[in-house]
Order: C-alpha cells, then sequence, then structure tokens
C-alpha cells in the first residue's frame, strides 16, 4: 500500500521502550447512524509502529477513532495496567493532509498529539 496518510507510533514510555506487538483498529464514525465500522485492523512493529492503516483513496472528511489493546500489550509483558484500552477519537477536515498521532502510554497513564 501506498504511503498511508494516518500513522501511529506508540511508545511505553514507563519503560523507555516502543510498544511492539499491540494491536490497532481503526474505525469510521457514520454521521447519519452514528455507528462505528471498523475500517482496518493492524499490530505494532518492534519500533513500535503501525503501517498501512488507510489508504489515500479510502481516507475522507469524517470522525475516526483509533483503538489501542493496551491491556493485551501489558498482560504480555506479565504486568497489569488501569486502562484495558484506548481510543483516540479524532475529526478529519482536510484529508490531503499527513496526520500522525502517536500514543505514549505507562501502565496508569497515556496521552497523544497530533504530529506531522
Amino acid at each position: 500500500m501506498e504511503s498511508s496518510p494516518l500513522t501511529t507510533h506508540v511508545l511505553n514510555t514507563g519503560d523507555g521502550v516502543p510498544a511492539s506487538r499491540m494491536a490497532v483498529s481503526l474505525h469510521r464514525l457514520d454521521s447519519q447512524t452514528m455507528i462505528w465500522s471498523m475500517l482496518s485492523v493492524g499490530t505494532t512493529n518492534k519500533d513500535g509502529r503501525c503501517s498501512g492503516l488507510i489508504s489515500r483513496e479510502a481516507f475522507c472528511c469524517g470522525t475516526y477513532k483509533l483503538h489501542f489493546e493496551t491491556g493485551s500489550y501489558w498482560e504480555t509483558l506479565g504486568q497489569t495496567c488501569f486502562y484495558p484500552y484506548v481510543e483516540v477519537v479524532f475529526s478529519i477536515t482536510d484529508p490531503q493532509q499527513r496526520f500522525h498521532l502517536p500514543l505514549l502510554m505507562s501502565r496508569f497513564s497515556f496521552s497523544t498529539y497530533r504530529g506531522s
């Protein structure tokens, strides 16, 4: 797939390492029915990145969410966490731009921002 207009990068800031092997899914909200539709699923690589979430052709204006399976990730490390998953909801008004949404997390906190 051509370079995705939407990328993410997950960092385990508690341990100072990329969060590899984390399940990630991308969803779009139907503005008529207000129901989320899953568009794609993926897994972060050894650098904590998940590529190929959506093609430029499929990317349009609307409300999206990235769903990160944080609980399962921590469980594979033999640890527990406070947040079983994290969802980041965002609006796209110009699909011609590139969007990078990193997730910085520890077992008891998370933050995100719009990067480039």
